[in-house]
């Protein structure tokens, strides 16, 4: 093991400056792509993690207030981020709502209505929230991508820019015997290995990752409908004991 370690550094070491600067880009790509791959997974499984505790939680309170300051304590979950930005709107609501309110029964109409219009305000700021956690979920994982995409075709490159030196060389000698063939050979599919070893984990990481992007989409499109759901259900609640 130690003795192929050795040839493969030989090798790496011998190649051309084309080769291996080919090498040098793939390492780079590689370690680029772990760095994010190990960023990424912690993100998301913290934000499963608190957002499933916030879920239970929030179905557990009815008290809004208490939940607002509970979610506070789960930094990590978009579920609890949401919920703060679309509570934050809908105490402004609820002050304006306040501030107009009046005994006759036209000024109630018109609190009733404004409370209505206001839910617009509240949606827009949800819909706002779901767009920037998805944005922030997302961020850094289309590298993941563009390294599996890229690092086969650049390895590719490096090979076959060895194998035109090695033929090269080939030409020079005036031999082809596989001695003179192999080890020209041998750096240049280096090239390709590399590029395969860049790309593989970059597309199964990626693959994984957008799965549970989506996930957590699906969870905060539905979590944002119950949110306005609950909301216009004690609108309509208080308009009937108001009449």
């Amino acid at each position: 093991m130690g003795s192929q370690n050795q040839d493969l550094f030989h090798m790496v070491g011998n190649a051309g400056i084309v080769v291996q600067g080919v090498l040098i880009t793939l390492v780079l790509f590689s370690i680029t792509s772990w760095a994010i791959i190990f960023i990424k997974y912690n993100y998301i499984r913290r934000a499963y993690k608190e957002s499933e505790f916030f879920t239970d939680y929030f179905w557990r309170s009815r008290d809004f207030s208490d939940v607002y300051a509970k979610s506070k304590e789960l930094t990590g979950s978009p579920l609890a981020r949401i919920f703060r930005i679309g509570y934050v709107e809908l105490t402004k609501l609820s002050q304006s709502g306040i501030s107009i309110s009046s005994k006759s029964s036209e000024n109630e109409d018109m609190t009733i209505g404004s409370r209505f219009a206001g839910m617009d305000n509240v949606k827009r700021a949800l819909r706002r929230a779901i767009n920037t956690e998805i944005t922030g979920l997302i961020q850094l994982v289309p590298f993941l991508a563009t390294t599996g995409n890229t690092t086969p075709f650049i390895g590719l490159f490096g090979t076959v820019w060895g194998i035109m030196n090695s033929f090269h060389g080939i030409g020079l000698r005036g031999s082809a015997t596989l001695a003179v063939v192999a080890p020209g050979i041998s750096e240049a599919l280096v090239a390709t290995a590399a590029g395969l070893i860049a790309a593989i984990p970059a597309v199964i990481a990626f693959n994984y990752f957008m799965q549970k992007i989506r996930n957590i989409e699906s969870e905060l499109q539905s979590f944002a409908a119950d949110f306005l759901n609950i909301i216009e259900l004690d609108t309509l609640k208080s308009k009937g004991n108001k009449k």
